[in-house]
């Protein structure tokens, strides 16, 4: 529409398309493009289903042409049109369609549990690597594994086989579609239990108080509820309040000369409070014993926000040399000691930390792994620009031209993992709730 209006061309007819809605696999769309890709652009007989290609056509075939012009014009629609083709074969699609009962087998690259596809989608929109998904559903009858979701990728994008198979539904990453960093999980489930993870329990009146009370928990980030029928008595009307991750982890962080590494400027490290506060630490001081969970971290402030993120840590130690953050346990006492490379501290809770060391680079630091893609780029600041404008990024690699091999200069790895509450296990349990905090979906009321 852009190069329709710089060219001052009039008259056109414009529809726009819900992809929410599916409007885009209308048997309108789908008859001037099978694969109900758009945008899609039709004049006279030509139909061109690439931006690229319709606007090379539109600077083209607007105005008058010679015989010449004309010949020479053919020419490029020819190429434009080969583009075009090629286009369909390399872009990647915004595709929210869902293929009941169809398996994409093999090409797995990771399995987590989800209760739902819709779910199972959005753990494949925030792996890294994953391009499309199969979800055994609650109705599968081969064996037990009901909730499974298999993340999967090609190097062409898209599933090498699709076969009937009842019981499984697949889909496609919504990468393209640049949806919600945090979705709204509304969706209870009946008779489904997220086992594990728990961290704190209370007694209430029915499953709905049991989520509010997820949703008030800073930590919660799902729930199950035990109701009044449950076989055993002693633990009806149990609410389980259970924590994950909602804030990035990078798997694993190591020295790596030539590399300089950062997290986007965009990147949600913590929740948002109203009140300010400075989170205290102790200089060469160690914390002994009461490890709870060991996470890496790139610095001591890095280490307090993942402590002050999980419900269940009370204070941490963090050891420079190897970028270890040692999450600790223990409402009763805490015994320091003496100790250089290791930094101490406790968490903050219902405050806003300083979050400045975001916006802090490490030289010398590789954040490994978890790659979305590669650019080239210039320096590192272009890099940091680079992720922060990406709304999937939320941490990068660059290579300087000091490190060893100049086949890596100047690349620029954007990376992310999953943010969204993954419960650890998903199973069947009779007279029991489950379901996810609301805190998202209080947000965008």
């Amino acid at each position: 529409m852009i190069a329709l209006e710089e060219k001052n061309l009039q008259g056109y007819n414009q529809k726009l398309l819900s992809f929410e809605k599916m409007e885009h696999k209308s048997q309108e769309v789908m008859a001037m493009n099978p694969r109900g890709q758009l945008p899609a652009l039709k004049h006279g007989t030509h139909v061109l289903n690439e931006s690229y290609a319709a606007c090379m056509y539109l600077e083209f075939a607007q105005g008058k042409q010679n015989t010449r012009e004309t010949e020479k014009m053919r020419t490029r629609l020819i190429l434009v049109s080969l583009l075009s083709l090629c286009g369909l074969c390399i872009s990647e699609e915004c595709s929210y369609e869902l293929l009941e009962n169809v398996d994409f087998p093999g090409t797995d690259i990771k399995s987590l549990y989800s209760p739902d596809v819709n779910h199972c989608q959005q753990l494949c929109t925030q792996h890294p690597s994953c391009q499309f998904f199969t979800f055994i559903r609650p109705d599968w009858t081969t064996d037990n594994r009901h909730f499974y979701c298999y993340l999967k990728s090609t190097p062409s994008g898209q599933p090498d086989v699709q076969t009937p198979l009842l019981g499984v539904t697949s889909g496609f990453s919504l990468k393209p579609c640049y949806p919600e960093t945090k979705p709204c999980l509304s969706q209870v489930y009946q008779n489904v239990d997220f086992l594990g993870a728990d961290y704190r329990s209370l007694f209430t009146r029915d499953y709905e108080e049991c989520q509010r009370a997820c949703t008030q928990d800073p930590g919660c980030q799902f729930f199950t509820f035990v109701n009044g029928v449950f076989t055993s008595e002693k633990i009806r009307y149990k609410c389980h309040l259970k924590f994950s991750w909602t804030i990035p982890r990078i798997p694993t962080i190591e020295r790596k000369a030539g590399v300089v590494s950062g997290f986007s400027h965009n990147a949600e490290i913590t929740q948002t409070f109203d009140t300010a506060c400075q989170g205290e630490l102790f200089l060469s001081t160690d914390t002994k014993g009461n490890d709870m969970d060991t996470v890496a971290a790139v610095s001591p402030e890095h280490c307090q926000t993942l402590c002050s993120a999980h419900p269940s840590c009370t204070y941490f130690s963090y050891t420079s040399n190897d970028y270890i953050c040692y999450l600790k346990n223990n409402q009763n006492e805490m015994v320091t000691l003496s100790k250089e490379g290791v930094t101490s501290g406790l968490p903050a809770r219902f405050c806003q930390l300083d979050n400045s060391w975001v916006k802090d680079v490490h030289e010398g630091t590789g954040f490994t792994g978890s790659d979305i893609r590669y650019e080239l780029v210039d320096d590192r600041d272009m890099c940091q620009k680079e992720c922060t404008e990406d709304p999937n990024c939320q941490f990068y690699d660059y290579v300087t031209e000091s490190f060893f091999d100049r086949n890596y200069w100047r690349r620029c790895y954007l990376k992310r993992v999953i943010t969204i509450p993954a419960p650890p296990k998903v199973t069947k349990l009779s007279n029991v709730v489950s379901g996810f905090s609301l805190k998202n979906c209080v947000e965008r009321v």
